[in-house]
């Protein structure tokens, strides 16, 4: 190497083997500019007239605000939206209801080690898992048939969900074995819910491990990548695929990360974009990672034109990036930030 040439990271790994081209992969690979996809469901509550609470127990509410946002914004993927309580409720968790926000776990329904062991799983379609199944359903009928993606919480969030998170981090320490039992149970549940995905029409499932984000990067690898892992081993197929999303990872996380085996990642405001993308194998995509409070939430659509034209900046060249909110869309972001969002990232 020349004395002034500059030194290239080394890239994490050789990547996942070749395999058949999911619509996502192909249409991520093949378009002039990065794909640009947000996790962005919630603000069309108010195009489509209804409520958040509408949105997660009814169907057609949902499918009203998603095709609302893709008439608005012609995105060539709609996606069913980000609900971390759904899974766990359907399991037998308290949630906390409101008009005009996210529903959200309110306590455990597992609190001891003898619990965890009698736990017993749902089936897919428990409880509103089943509108978010329909919901997907009714997407794949959608006329211009875009990419259709299910939206389900990772095995170790799904678990941190069921016994606490700080219990759960604790347990990881202090019983790792009992630790791991549940997280194995739910990961069955999830196999299982990302397969009706599947059935019911999608081209793939988002799922979202944030909690997965506050272990230390052995940690990660052991308790969330290993059995996301699992899933893909027998949910991904030519026509499905898996997109990994953890907004709590850093880079120190990434090679964990990557031991998931899964081609599509997506990352929230800690990750170094850039950094990221130097050290993962070109065969695999990483997306985000616009703040979605600080940037979309609370910005002006300035602000919002900007920011975007610089994560462009950072990341050009990139052919295996995806424009994208670092996690999902509040719903009382303003739709003049949307519109910025979107004519920056057009150019």
């Amino acid at each position: 190497m020349p004395s002034n040439a500059t030194p290239q990271p080394e890239r994490l790994g050789t990547g996942p083997e070749p395999r058949p081209v999911n619509r996502l992969y192909q249409l991520a690979r093949t378009g002039r500019r990065p794909l640009t996809l947000p996790l962005l469901v919630y603000p069309g509550a108010r195009l489509a007239g209804v409520s958040v609470r509408d949105m997660v127990t009814r169907p057609e509410a949902q499918v009203a605000a998603i095709t609302a946002l893709h008439e608005r914004y012609q995105t060539p993927v709609v996606l069913s939206a980000m609900d971390l309580s759904v899974e766990a409720e359907a399991w037998g968790c308290t949630v906390g209801w409101s008009d005009t926000e996210v529903p959200t776990v309110l306590s455990p329904c597992v609190r001891t080690r003898a619990e965890i062991e009698a736990l017993e799983a749902p089936g897919p379609g428990a409880g509103r898992t089943g509108v978010y199944i329909e919901v997907v359903r009714q997407l794949g009928r959608l006329p211009d048939r875009p990419v259709v993606l299910g939206c389900a919480i990772g095995p170790f969030s799904l678990a941190a969900r069921l016994f606490g998170v700080g219990e759960l981090l604790a347990l990881t320490l202090e019983d790792p074995e009992s630790a791991h039992r549940l997280v194995n149970k739910a990961t069955g549940f999830l196999t299982a819910y990302a397969a009706a995905f599947r059935e019911a029409g999608a081209d793939g499932v988002v799922m979202a491990e944030p909690t997965a984000g506050l272990l230390s990067p052995s940690a990660l690898e052991a308790f969330s990548s290993a059995y996301v892992a699992r899933v893909a081993r027998v949910v991904e197929t030519p026509d499905f695929v898996i997109v990994l999303h953890n907004c709590a990872a850093r880079l120190v996380h990434l090679p964990a990360v990557l031991a998931s085996g899964v081609r599509m990642l997506h990352f929230g405001a800690p990750m170094d974009m850039a950094l990221a993308l130097a050290q993962v194998p070109d065969t695999v995509f990483v997306g985000g990672n616009l703040d979605p409070a600080t940037v979309f939430l609370r910005s002006r659509p300035a602000e919002v034109a900007a920011a975007t034209r610089e994560l462009q900046r950072v990341v050009a060249g990139r052919r295996n990036f995806i424009l994208s909110s670092g996690c999902d869309v509040p719903p009382q972001t303003p739709l003049a930030n949307v519109d910025a969002f979107f004519a920056a990232a057009r150019g």
